[in-house]
């Protein structure tokens, strides 16, 4: 069977992407690898899933990478979406530790979503699966 395994975000500055998915996400480093040139193979994921997928902060070091990202980013498109048990208290945790969101949390049908700014370049969705 085939299964994601891990996934990826582009960053500029993987240090700084490090940085905030730790202390502000709360998410943990588990992959911290050199790879030569500055780069590093630099992983992070949840501590609520353990054996779960792992977020590559991949460097977006070539042109391509970076007008994928600034394109998305321009156009207000998240990159990727984290899922979460509450939405509306990761809304003000991440408010309080001055995270930059495009709005307040709202409930389109089964779910109720937000999109922050990661400070690395990339917009993400927040999601909550609530029902009908």
């Amino acid at each position: 069977m085939i299964k994601i395994s891990i996934t990826s975000v582009l960053v500029a500055d993987q240090e700084r992407a490090l940085d905030f998915y730790t202390r502000v996400l709360g998410f943990e480093k588990r992959e911290d690898v050199p790879l030569g040139e500055g780069f590093r193979w630099l992983t992070v994921a949840s501590p609520a899933g353990p054996h779960g997928v792992e977020l590559l902060l991949e460097p977006n070091a070539l042109p391509i990478a970076q007008e994928f990202q600034r394109g998305l980013y321009d156009q207000k498109i998240p990159l990727t979406n984290f899922s979460s048990d509450d939405v509306q208290a990761d809304y003000e945790r991440m408010v309080a530790a001055g995270v930059e969101f495009r709005g307040e949390p709202i409930k389109t049908g089964p779910v109720i979503g937000a999109i922050f700014d990661d400070t690395c370049g990339n917009w993400i969705g927040l999601t909550q699966f609530v029902g009908e």
